[in-house]
């Protein structure tokens, strides 16, 4: 299995327009966060989870030649933004696009894109096949994956593993049952926001006492606002085990 960090940052990540603190202004590469998103590709299928607004620079970037399929962990805009750009997929692979949520984020996607749903399918617009999931387990194609639910404030939020790699974004609160899912993964992904307290995303402090928690190999924080600090500063900080993800970072399982 192959993971490229497409993109590790949040509407309040890198940069911020009219921002000059150390990090918006920083030179290194590591500190350049588009919005979150995940690409794993296992078993000859390539999925991504999300479709932030940045997922068509975040795809040429990556050089993605294939996609099968496009996981949603929930509805919100940094993280749906740029479904209108799977039709590039669409034109090159002579397909509709495999696209997986929960009925909520799929009622979302139909206000927000409502053009792709309309009953006339006005000519070159995305097409999709929706498919609708829930907590259990399901497959794209060979591939198994578990969601788990996790909330971000009051949101249901969706987390997913695949064998032993866990991807969870957005999370504030854990419950025991679906902290027993992630139990014995080995790659470990959770969001660590900033520093200061906040509403629905865990702190610094919360992802590593999480991390401890969950005891994998290696956790990775993804989902860094720019309050955070500067990549290298942070990562000085961190316990063995645990580093900050960037975007372009790939890992092998």
């Amino acid at each position: 299995m192959t993971i490229t960090f497409l993109g590790t940052g949040t509407s309040q990540g890198v940069p911020i327009i009219g921002c000059d603190c150390e990090v918006c202004t920083s030179t290194d590469k590591h500190d350049k966060r588009l919005r979150t998103s995940v690409l794993i590709e296992t078993d000859g299928k390539v999925i991504v989870v999300d479709t932030g607004p940045d997922f068509r620079y975040q795809m040429l970037r990556a050089g993605v030649k294939q996609l099968d399929a496009v996981v949603f962990t929930h509805e919100h805009k940094d993280h749906t933004a740029g479904l209108d750009d799977i039709r590039a997929f669409n034109y090159i692979q002579q397909a509709p696009m495999d696209i997986y949520a929960v009925p909520r984020v799929q009622d979302s996607l139909k206000r927000e894109f409502s053009y792709i749903f309309a009953e006339y399918k006005y000519p070159g617009i995305p097409q999709l096949n929706m498919h609708t999931i829930g907590l259990e387990s399901f497959n794209i194609g060979p591939v198994q994956l578990t969601p788990i639910e996790v909330m971000h404030y009051r949101l249901p939020v969706l987390g997913f593993r695949i064998a032993d790699f866990t991807y969870i974004t957005d999370a504030k609160t854990i419950a025991p049952a679906e902290i027993e899912k992630i139990k014995g993964t080995k790659v470990l992904v959770i969001n660590a926001l900033q520093r200061q307290p906040h509403i629905s995303h865990f702190t610094l402090d919360e992802a590593i006492a999480f991390a401890k928690q969950i005891g994998a190999q290696t956790t990775y924080f993804t989902h860094i606002s720019h309050r955070l600090g500067k990549h290298a500063e942070v990562s000085a900080e961190l316990p063995e085990g645990v580093q900050l993800a960037y975007d372009g970072l790939k890992i092998e399982l």
